[in-house]
Order: structure tokens, then sequence, then C-alpha cells
């Protein structure tokens, strides 16, 4: 019977989202930008109907309804944190790196960006992925005090203190912890242009995957 609730297709990439505390439809679909709005809604409904999930009215607006989890839900943590230190652990690098999406990972960019390091300004971060399509190929962080961190994919109009360039698949590497940032940086596979401080605590205000430190055993 776990295995009906939690086996289902995207079922455990849905709660892993909904553990980092995103709750609302459009936001589910940026942190999975893979999976189908129809097939999100169905999984919310099959999560909702075994206890899991319970759909709320939003306190924006009568029409808008945000999704939280459950103590059942809650208690799914443990299970999808093994799951992902399993994966970082033994899933080849090769094969992890197969299928890349720079919607996924602008979105781990910036849940778990940190801007402590960061000016006490405004700060606007470009990132120029020169391997994507003109469509995909840029994007913007804007970091505001009071930890209000924005994702754009259309130019946001704020003057870029820091340019980004790079691959899909370095960045990925870096943020996944397979190859450090110092190491892209003098490869050349990573280029900084800007603001001094924030070339400087790149690496600081980056962060990176929660698996980032475990020791993969295989290659």
């Amino acid at each position: 019977m776990a295995s009906d609730v939690l086996g289902g297709r995207w079922t455990m990439m849905l709660l892993a989202e909904l553990l980092r505390g995103t709750s609302r439809f459009n936001d589910l679909r940026r942190g999975l930008p893979r999976m189908s709005p129809a097939l999100l809604s169905k999984r919310l409904k099959e999560l909702e109907a075994a206890g899991l999930v319970s759909r709320l009215q939003s306190a924006e607006a009568a029409d808008l309804h945000e999704y939280a989890l459950t103590e059942a839900g809650f208690a799914v943590e443990p299970i999808v944190d093994a799951m992902g230190e399993w994966g970082h652990r033994w899933v080849k690098t090769e094969a992890g790196l197969e299928h890349l999406d720079a919607r996924l990972l602008m979105w781990n960019l910036r849940r778990n960006l940190n801007p402590n390091p960061m000016p006490a300004r405004r700060s606007v971060i470009q990132f120029v992925y020169r391997d994507l399509s003109v469509e995909m190929r840029n994007w913007w962080l804007l970091v505001q005090p009071g930890n209000d961190i924005d994702l754009c994919s259309v130019d946001p109009g704020y003057d870029v203190d820091l340019y980004i360039t790079t691959d899909l698949r370095t960045m990925t590497e870096v943020w996944m912890g397979y190859v450090p940032a110092h190491r892209a940086l003098e490869e050349g596979r990573l280029v900084l242009v800007g603001d001094r401080k924030l070339e400087s605590t790149f690496q600081m205000w980056l962060g990176s995957s929660g698996y980032a430190s475990l020791e993969k055993c295989v290659a």
C-alpha cells in the first residue's frame, strides 16, 4: 500500500518540493518543469486523497489555493532524503548529467542562495548559458535586502552587478559538488565579470545542493 501511494511517477519529486516549502501550484510547476500541469494536478489530488497533502485557501485571494503537507506528508521526509543521498552516491555522474534543465537548476539556485555575504543593497546577477538556445540562455537573480530573491527569465531592466557566463553542464557540476568552483574558473568554463565583492564571495552566496558534501561511490 505504501508503494501504491509513493511509487507513482514524479510523486517523490513532488513530495520533495513540498518539503522544501513550495506551496503554490505555479511554483510547484517551476520546481518540477518536466512534469505536465495535468499530471501535477492528478498527483496532488492523489496525495490529498491519501492524507499526505491538504488543499487550503490562500490568504492572498479567495480564488487561490495552496498545498500543505499533513503530519503523514512530513513523515515521508526521511525517505525522500535517503533516496536523494542514495542517488548522489550511487547514480553514475554521467547518467545524472544526461537530462539537464536550466529551469530546474535556476529554481534550486534561487531557493538555496545565501544573501548574507552579498552587499546590503539590491544585487542583480545575470547567468548566461552559452550552450543554450536564445530562449533559455539568459536568467537573472534579483537579490533584495531582507532575503527577497526573485528569479527572472526575462530581463528585469536593472543594471547587472555580476555576469556569470558558463555552460549548463558546468554550472550543474558546480552546484552538485562534482567540480569545485575554483577549478571551473581556472579552466575558463566559468567566467565571472562585475562587482568584485560578488566575485570574491561567489561560492559563499551561491551555495550548493544539499547532497554536494556526500562522497560519490561511483564515477
